[in-house]
């Protein structure tokens, strides 16, 4: 995963916990929902890059080893 798509996660998730602590300040359940969804989103997305890093991980030991 590129430094870029961490970013853009931490990114996300923060935008996401800025409008569910507003959407909570100023009694919003809709804000305060949408907050919450963006930081699921931004977690899932998480996810699918760690899962993508070890993959390729596994790829590369895997043939490394392969190699020797």
């Amino acid at each position: 995963m590129g430094l870029g798509d961490k970013i853009s996660n931490a990114a996300e998730e923060a935008v996401g916990k800025a409008k569910e602590g507003f959407g909570k300040a100023s009694d919003n359940e809709s804000l305060e929902a949408e907050g919450k969804m963006d930081q699921g989103k931004a977690n899932v997305k998480q996810g699918a890059e760690d899962v993508k890093d070890s993959a390729a991980g596994a790829f590369n030991d895997a043939t490394d080893d392969h190699k020797h």
